[in-house]
């Protein structure tokens, strides 16, 4: 065996023989149990960040670790390559998004190789290539067939200078992400999919996900809101027209002073005709968001229409308003505003001088005034006429039967899930599969896939697909659609498209049902929502064309933690922060470990602290993993970023810990070395060990077992941990006659439980030191119940909480007999002294504590 440690040969080695041998290449075979393991795709940027080999770590040891299992393991890999940051990235490069992307793809590819990572090559799939977006072009023409796909007027964010619609998250502060041009709310024409269909299913399927975080299931839950409540009509003054409100709080009805509109409502456009004041207030409203989460934070302003609401039970006039907190795309576009019991109906009534009707008292008659706040809780009834004495609960259904008799409403189950918006006005995207006939009327294109051109160069003044006859002409006046998908069709069903790698007559064929649903889906956080909810609903949908069986797309779910690091900085005369890499500051802290001080190795200047903050461009706080890759070798980067945390928990960076992880790699290797001969003997434990190796053996098959269940929870940090305490413990063996076999023993468990974890130092030594051929079909090791067993247990002795002693007894002496050893032994006597023994203390296997 060669002697000292080198990565780059063994890594090298190690790979060409993955290669060479297909050993990832997943093969249908109904007679094994099947694993399907998938990480979230990437996006190709052009370079992985720590926080991509972190995701991509904890998949392939999963996955690594149920091959070992004896399971028949798929582990593939593609990029979820459309989206305007390629846009972008063109224009800065004047190359067409298409050469940009597959350049990043072919870069990123071999980077994700040289981790070994252990994907199926054979079933990569990029979402620009036409035989993959051609499918979801298929399917969306079949829910334009079923009435699920359909073209209304919504109103969305609207980036002036890219042209485009921005979702929620694309918003930031009020400006677009990309262009920072303020963003304005336009009504423009968008195809939709009917998720809103789904939503009770969605919601009540969550209750099965036992696999998943609950915080990411509550989170989708929040994001259905299902609520119960009462959908009326108020009139409107001087017209037979009605206005519809959903509320949850009927109760508070008859404390309505107000209604509100949003201002994008027809009522408040019509109201603008002739009022320059409410068509400036409008105008105003563009320039907001849609999200419910800007609406709720910022300034309540409003402006008065002039026309009255009709309230559906007493017959008074109320007056309209337009507000700015009031979403045309949620509900009816109008809520029934009772400033007493709702908190920002109450700022925006006292902002407007409006009267603020209480209806509500608690329960015990304690004072709830409404001066500085609505009282927002649930009570009792009054100032209700007729409802008066009821509580909340029963005026809900008392209300709502008055109102049904007399036909102005009735309950209502309501969901805050909107439909969701699949057009965007770009061009890297899937073109939608539609179109618009002579006559003004749409239908779904029959040659699919209807191909992006490709060979295009964007100057950011809109799609160029609009400027593209020979892409959106079509004969007899027909005028093929120009928008785009959302990128979040294709990321809903690519999981589900790896199970058919290579089908060209289907979206999915039958391997899809051996292989779904995915057994372990490991992501970040950040898609908790929108991205695996549409997936999920993507999947109903791929269900009912009777593509698949199953009911979900994924059993279970790992959130991984964020890479963090620290930030340095300083600032100039304008307050304007220039950020320093932490590899480039040299801090000094004090005995207790608190920073003192740091400065800029280039200069010695001072530089202050920002915290400790996710790994980021904009914070210059990034390590680069193709440089530890090559200097300590892959196996250690994927040791270090697997020990620091578990798998859900941040990793905090440090770059001393990779050079442990390193450390601890070479002490391997060297305790192999060093032993070869004993590993590579026909050494067998054959008759009695002594206490020394007995105690030895027991120790690595405890470690063994406690790491063994560690993998099954996967808290690989401490799997770790139990190798590392057992490389000690082999080099704390004493020579003997069952030395070798126990050296042989250890170093065989640990090479097998390290292989998902560092998967080439320990492929090499397994075939090295003659284990095997290949450690990815090694029996995985078990715990040797034997080892387990002792026939005398060591308890640790305190007087008053001090260590003074330690006595052996037979394991199984009953607490008499350890109570007698612990009172006999002459150290302990020395220090009871004359004291009365008040107390004895016993922690099973382990502690006496006597009490004097």
């Amino acid at each position: 065996m060669q002697t000292d440690y080198d990565p780059r040969a063994v890594e090298t080695a190690a790979q060409q023989y993955w290669e060479g041998h297909q050993s990832f290449k997943a093969v249908e075979d109904p007679s094994r149990e099947k694993f399907y393991c998938l990480s979230m795709f990437p996006y190709p940027s052009g370079r992985l960040h720590m926080g991509h080999v972190r995701n991509y770590t904890i998949g392939d040891v999963i996955a690594r670790y149920q091959r070992m299992q004896g399971k028949n393991v798929l582990q593939p890999m593609g990029w979820d390559a459309f989206g305007l940051p390629a846009e972008n990235a063109a224009i800065q490069h004047g190359i067409p998004p298409s050469q940009w992307t597959r350049s990043n793809i072919a870069y990123m590819k071999d980077q994700l190789k040289s981790l070994g990572f252990g994907y199926d090559w054979a079933r990569e799939l990029a979402t620009c290539d036409p035989d993959y977006y051609r499918w979801e072009q298929w399917l969306f023409t079949r829910l334009m067939e079923k009435g699920l796909a359909y073209r209304a007027k919504t109103t969305v964010n609207w980036d002036p200078i890219d042209q485009t619609v921005l979702a929620n998250e694309q918003v930031i502060d009020g400006r677009g992400w990309r262009s920072g041009a303020p963003v304005e709310k336009r009504e423009i024409e968008q195809w939709l999919v009917r998720i809103t269909d789904y939503a009770q299913e969605l919601l009540d399927a969550l209750d099965g996900l036992d696999g998943w975080p609950e915080r990411v299931r509550i989170m989708q839950r929040n994001w259905i809101g299902r609520s119960e409540g009462v959908h009326m009509d108020f009139g409107i003054a001087g017209s037979d027209e009605t206005l519809g409100i959903y509320t949850t709080r009927p109760d508070t009805v008859m404390g309505v002073t107000y209604v509100a509109v949003a201002a994008e409502h027809p009522l408040a456009h019509r109201a603008a005709l002739d009022n320059p004041e409410i068509a400036a207030f409008i105008e105003d409203c563009r320039q907001g968001g849609t999200s419910e989460a800007e609406i709720e934070t910022m300034e309540k302003k409003g402006q008065r229409l002039g026309i009255d609401a009709i309230h559906p039970i007493t017959g008074e006039p109320v007056p309209i308003f337009a507000a700015n907190f009031v979403l045309m795309g949620y509900g009816t576009g109008a809520v029934m505003a009772v400033p007493a019991h709702d908190q920002r109906d109450w700022e925006f009534a006292e902002r407007y001088g409006i009267p603020k009707k209480p209806v509500i008292r608690s329960a015990d008659d304690s004072p709830c005034g409404i001066e500085q706040a609505a009282y927002t809780d649930k009570g009792v009834l009054f100032n209700s006429g007729p409802f008066d004495g009821l509580t909340s609960a029963q005026a809900f259904e008392a209300i709502a039967d008055w109102l049904s008799e007399r036909g102005r409403g009735q309950k209502t189950v309501n969901f805050r899930l909107r439909d969701w918006g699949v057009s965007r006005q770009r061009y890297w995207g899937c073109p939608i599969p539609v179109v618009r006939t002579a006559d003004g009327g749409t239908r779904p294109e029959t040659d699919l896939p209807v191909r992006l051109p490709e060979d295009v160069i964007v100057d950011g003044s809109g799609s160029p697909l609009k400027k593209m006859p020979s892409f959106s002409e079509l004969p007899n006046g027909e005028v093929r659609e120009t928008d785009t998908f959302d990128t979040f069709f294709e990321s809903s069903w690519y999981y589900a498209r790896y199970c058919s790698a290579g089908c060209d007559t289907a979206m999915l064929d039958a391997r899809a049902n051996y292989w779904l649903p995915v057994d372990q889906y490991v992501g970040g956080i950040e898609h908790a929502v929108l991205h695996l909810l549409y997936a999920r609903f993507f999947h109903k949908l791929m269900r009912d064309e009777g593509l698949v069986d199953c009911d979900e797309p994924f059993k279970n779910l790992l959130t991984q933690g964020m890479v963090v690091a620290e930030t340095w900085f300083r600032e100039d005369g304008e307050g304007r922060k220039q950020w320093f890499n932490p590899s480039d500051i040299e801090s000094e802290r004090d005995e207790k470990g608190k920073l003192v001080g740091a400065v800029l190795k280039s200069d010695g200047q001072p530089v202050t602290f920002g915290g400790i903050e996710k790994m980021s461009k904009s914070k210059n706080n990034g390590v680069d993993p193709q440089s530890l890759t090559e200097r300590y070798g892959a196996d250690t980067v994927r040791l270090y970023t697997m020990f620091t945390s578990p798998p859900d928990q941040s990793l905090e960076w440090n770059d001393e810990g990779v050079e442990g992880a390193f450390r601890f790699i070479k002490r391997l290797w060297a305790l192999a070395v060093g032993e070869s001969e004993s590993i590579q003997s026909d050494a067998t434990l054959a008759g009695e060990l002594d206490d020394a190796n007995r105690d030895a053996r027991r120790e690595l098959h405890a470690t063994l077992n406690k790491a063994l269940f560690d993998y099954e929870r996967q808290q690989f940090n401490t799997v770790v941990s139990a190798c590392m305490t057992m490389v000690n413990t082999l080099y704390r063996l004493e020579p003997s006659a069952a030395r070798a076999a126990i050296v042989r023993e250890g170093v065989g468990i640990v090479l097998r439980l390290l292989a998902p974890i560092s998967p080439h130092v320990t492929h090499h030594l397994w075939r090295e030191l003659g284990f095997g051929e290949d450690i990815l079909s090694a029996p995985w090791p078990t715990v040797d119940d034997d080892a387990l067993r002792q026939d005398s247990i060591e308890y640790v002795v305190q007087v008053n909480g001090k260590v003074r002693a330690s006595v052996k007894v037979p394991a199984d002496a009953d607490r008499e007999t350890i109570q007698a050893a612990a009172l006999a032994n002459g150290q302990v006597l020395k220090f009871i002294g004359d004291k009365a023994v008040r107390k004895v203390i016993l922690v099973p296997n382990k502690l006496v504590n006597i009490v004097a």
